[in-house]
């Protein structure tokens, strides 16, 4: 593929990006910052763990992204009594053939929402495993094959902690993104009572912009999206930071590392580039690496968050200077220096600016781990 056809492909690609995120700002007033730190996840072939208080829409968030992606999607509601095979389906034996079916579990989707993942006990959380990072599932000694793309959006409350099952460190380290929502603001609200007073159905639904064949185009376009050796060092120095300090007992482990790596692909793709810069993994640090630590006891008595150990680990390291190649990277500047860590957010080129939607407000950083709403 030239350059010239792989640059349209790419602008390509980022113009349907955005307008799967404008899709679902259609029926959700939700920081748009949120939206490509999901995005990001579904393109580079992640999963993702959203995380808040009852009633903030995480659930509508994940089954509106599977409407605008044309991604068939599946609810699977965790609770203490669900079973493996209540998530990864079962052999059922079939009088007529007197023979044993294997019969499927809402596993077999493109997008699985796991809701209240903590409310199952570790057996059960474990039968997602496999599925999340190899693409399958075992029953009874055979294999079967997940569709693609396959992606887990698993919801947690923070609250009622009572008979829950805290996720374990090595279930956390295979979600690509980890966010949350929070309280909207005035505006916010207000917009979601008039969508309510504009539709007759409690849910919004939203109609797809692309199939799956589309999305399973744009996570192998991400495969092509070049990373300077100065970039991955970065990455790997960042997460190497995090096992030295003092207040982490376990750092970001090298699968960790590796989800990073692809995650700022991901946004890359997103944002129109076919490279990445260090200000990439600067946004997208914290949502992909502060859930991957394990703090000290003390540190965790002291009420130190993840969030801070990441942002420290940043902060001590100097942002290497990365210029692309300009035969590769046509739309990079040529010259050598400190990359822009202030890219604004994605918008198309033929706007005058940013497009306002409901009075949703846009982050500054489109990967930050932002607070959001969904009606």
């Amino acid at each position: 593929m030239t350059d010239e056809l792989r640059g349209r492909t790419v602008e390509a690609a980022a113009d349907t990006c955005l307008d799967v995120v404008e899709r679902v700002e259609e029926a959700a007033v939700v920081e748009r910052g949120v939206l490509l730190a999901i995005l990001a996840a579904v393109v580079s072939k992640g999963h993702v763990l959203l995380e808040d208080v009852p009633g903030t829409g995480k659930t509508v968030t994940a089954r509106v992204f599977a409407e605008a992606l044309g991604l068939e999607f599946q609810r699977i509601q965790f609770t203490p009594d669900l079973l493996p095979s209540d998530v990864t389906g079962s052999n059922v034996y079939d009088e007529h053939t007197k023979e044993f079916e294997f019969s499927r579990g809402p596993i077999f989707a493109n997008v699985v929402l796991a809701d209240e993942i903590n409310r199952a006990p570790p057996k059960t959380q474990a039968a997602l495993l496999e599925a999340m990072e190899e693409g399958q599932v075992s029953v009874d000694g055979t294999t079967y094959d997940l569709p693609e793309p396959f992606v887990v959006i698993a919801t947690q409350n923070p609250i009622e902690q009572e008979g829950t099952f805290r996720l374990p460190e090595a279930q956390r380290d295979r979600f690509s993104v980890k966010t949350s929502f929070g309280y909207p603001d005035v505006d916010g609200e207000m917009a979601l009572l008039d969508r309510r007073a504009n539709r007759r159905t409690l849910s919004p639904s939203v109609e797809p912009v692309v199939d799956r064949a589309r999305v399973v185009e744009l996570q192998d376009l991400a495969e092509d999206v070049r990373v300077d050796e100065k970039v991955r060092r970065y990455i790997v120095d960042v997460a190497r930071a995090t096992r030295a300090d003092d207040r982490v007992d376990v750092g970001v482990s090298p699968r960790g590392v590796q989800r990073v790596f692809e995650a700022a692909r991901a946004a890359a793709l997103v944002a129109g580039r076919r490279y990445v810069t260090p200000d990439d993994v600067k946004r997208l640090a914290e949502t992909t690496m502060a859930h991957r630590l394990v703090l000290t006891t003390q540190a965790t008595v002291e009420g130190v968050q993840p969030g801070d150990v990441i942002r420290d680990a940043l902060d001590s390291l100097d942002v290497p200077a990365v210029s692309p190649d300009a035969n590769e990277c046509a739309d990079a500047d040529d010259s050598a220096g400190d990359v822009d860590s202030t890219e604004p957010v994605p918008e198309r080129p033929d706007s005058d600016g940013p497009a306002e939607t409901d009075g949703s407000p846009r982050s500054e950083e489109p990967f930050a781990d932002g607070r959001s709403q969904v009606d």
